[in-house]
């Protein structure tokens, strides 16, 4: 396992982390004793990082990794979650009644990052009125160490970066095989402010492995497969999987990138992606001709 700095948070993190969607089953079914056997595994295996959030299951992703945090474990890991759900609004006392919640699952008294998730979602005017002050409320009493906040919308996300108000970011499917739109704005500018950068989804929510989620319509589908066309010089042997160890280095071998978040559900799938955090990369060639032949190539909109 390889480790790195957080930012400017100081926190020493794996630079593989265990992210906590697919726990709850919004990815497919799950086995609550597996799931519990995976998260000890990925401890085990010198994964440092966990996220999760309010909306996956509803709560029960949060609660299914409070109850295997229990007992030691918890003081092995940097936790994260975030707050709200989209379906909520993010004011005041809402952020503060998600985050109270969220630790209550979580079994513990405080996060080490709590993130404003989706933040296309709410106003902006809402966000710096209410939801940032209540973030500091809540760090002042000891709840959260450092802030952070999520999107896939770029442009948004660096308006929000530039506030000076957090410590972390979180985008996702914007670094990847099929499109990799953080590359030349996001990512430097996160390096010049020393934020921590955790990447979500560089499977392009199971485009990538062939196993696409559920709720993915036909174009996006249609259009990934014709992304992975041009991309098979990538496959070393033609077996099911696609590419998932060339979409798991390309991100693991950023420097600008500390987190690579693994969305798994099973002990099989964690033992397979921790044996690519070995700091191998794609190699020089490989990656050029990824940024050449994948340049503006957009799967979701």
């Amino acid at each position: 396992m390889e480790y790195t700095t957080f930012g400017r948070t100081g926190l020493k993190v794996s630079k593989m982390g265990l992210g906590g969607a697919p726990l709850a089953g919004d990815f497919g079914k799950t086995d609550e004793k597996e799931v519990q056997r995976l998260i000890h595994e990925s401890i085990e295996e010198g994964i440092t990082f966990i996220d999760t959030a309010p909306l996956y299951g509803r709560g029960d992703s949060e609660r299914r990794i409070g109850k295997a945090l229990a007992g030691g474990r918890r003081e092995r890991v940097a936790l994260a979650t975030k707050a709200a759900r989209s379906d909520l609004r993010y004011d005041y006392d809402t952020v503060i009644r998600s985050v109270e919640e969220s630790l209550q699952r979580l079994q513990t008294d405080h996060v080490d990052l709590l993130q404003l998730h989706d933040v296309e979602t709410q106003p902006y005017e809402l966000i710096i009125e209410e939801a940032i002050p209540a973030l500091h409320k809540l760090r002042d009493d000891g709840k959260i160490r450092f802030l952070g906040v999520s999107t896939r919308q770029l442009p948004l996300l660096m308006r929000y970066m530039r506030t000076g108000a957090f410590d972390a970011i979180q985008f996702y499917a914007r670094y990847m095989l099929l499109d990799y739109s953080a590359k030349d704005e996001v990512l430097p500018l996160a390096r010049e402010l020393d934020l921590g950068v955790i990447n979500g989804s560089v499977l392009g929510m199971g485009l990538l492995a062939e196993t696409p989620a559920g709720f993915l319509d036909a174009e996006t589908i249609r259009r990934a497969a014709e992304g992975m066309e041009k991309l098979r010089f990538l496959r070393t042997k033609e077996e099911p999987g696609g590419l998932i160890e060339p979409a798991m280095r390309f991100s693991l071998s950023n420097p600008d990138i500390h987190v690579t978040l693994s969305g798994l559900a099973t002990v099989e799938a964690l033992k397979m992606n921790v044996g690519f955090c070995d700091g191998r990369g794609l190699g020089e060639e490989a990656q050029r001709r990824i940024y050449e032949l994948m340049q503006d190539y957009v799967v979701f909109k």
